[in-house]
């Protein structure tokens, strides 16, 4: 049988890595990888390219290379990376870029990774959240939305998929149980007591593989996908747990948030606002059991965090 070639933008980043990860591991043996990166020679890449991927240098914001990358390939998984340039127009120039490449190249299914156009639900005029750059109200998210139109009329087979909360910003991305001016740990969201939907990085490139797998069940459809929802209380109680030392939840006005002043601040400040001010739709868009249908091994916040509980940076300081 002739493997199906899927095109995996971003193959060394997060969900492109996790997506990489879960069609080299799918025991169907299914799918080849075709790993693209701006730079073959990088660590991440050569590592790739030991474990089974075919690396191909390409560049989102170079439609022609694209097309090269994605000639004879069945489908492709296709993201940016907003927090690299913050920068909506150059999300939307990308995605733009990955849409007209992937109808050029003739891709018989599409993935995008998106997420909602709050101005939908907030338009510009509505003052209960501040407008950013002078025309978005959660720049990293309405580029996205916005950039869903030129995949849908791009006549390529597409599905979008709506992702959530990565866990692994507990990780990476400073999220993580730090000490307050009391001395406790503590996590720090403007979510009130709303419910946010998270997810484990893994589980996404497991998803995306099920979407593959179900063939044209998916295709012209949006799918949201969640690992579970859970309030900052619930979280902390997590936390507490699993590291065994007590965490907080610091539950702070979204423009406390905002006033934190490190770069993003602002847009994640409108963006748990929106979370929170429509919890209800937010969370109606990830359906925990599709998920689960999708990517039986979904993992719970809890199952999460003990794999994982070591990479916490207030774990590792305070073992």
């Amino acid at each position: 049988m002739e493997k199906k070639i899927i095109a995996v933008v971003g193959a060394t980043g997060a969900q492109g890595g996790a997506v990489v990860a879960a069609l080299l591991n799918d025991p169907s043996g299914e799918y080849a990888v075709r790993a693209i990166t701006r730079n073959s020679d990088s660590d991440k890449s050569i590592a790739l390219a030991k474990k089974g991927a075919e690396v191909i240098e390409a560049d989102i914001s170079d439609k022609s290379s694209l097309v090269k990358a994605f000639k004879g390939a069945y489908g492709a998984f296709c993201v940016t990376f907003f927090w690299e340039h913050f920068s909506p127009e150059k999300e939307m120039d990308n995605a733009r870029n990955m849409a007209e490449a992937a109808k050029e190249a003739e891709l018989s299914h599409v993935i995008w990774s998106t997420l909602e156009d709050t101005r939908r639900w907030v338009p510009l005029d509505d003052n209960s959240m501040p407008t950013l750059m002078g025309k978005y109200k959660v720049p990293h998210f309405d580029a996205k939305g916005v950039s869903n139109a030129y995949f849908e009329r791009s006549g390529v087979p597409y599905t979008l998929l709506l992702t959530s909360f990565f866990w692994e910003n507990f990780i990476y991305f400073g999220a993580e149980p730090q000490k307050g001016p009391d001395g406790e740990l503590a996590i720090t969201f403007p979510l009130a007591e709303a419910k946010m939907p998270g997810i484990a990085v893994a589980d996404i490139g497991k998803c995306v593989l099920g979407i593959l797998k179900e063939g044209n069940k998916y295709m012209g459809k949006t799918v949201g996908i969640a690992g579970e929802h859970l309030s900052g209380m619930e979280m902390a109680e997590i936390f507490t747990e699993v590291l065994g030392k007590k965490v907080k939840y610091n539950a702070v006005p979204p423009e406390v948030y905002r006033s934190f002043g490190f770069p993003g601040a602002e847009d994640l400040g409108n963006m748990y606002q929106f979370k929170t001010q429509f919890e209800s739709v937010f969370r109606k868009a990830r359906n925990v059991d599709e998920s689960r249908k999708l990517n039986p091994e979904l993992q719970t916040f809890k199952a999460w965090l003990r794999k994982n509980q070591a990479k916490i940076p207030v774990h590792k300081e305070t073992a």
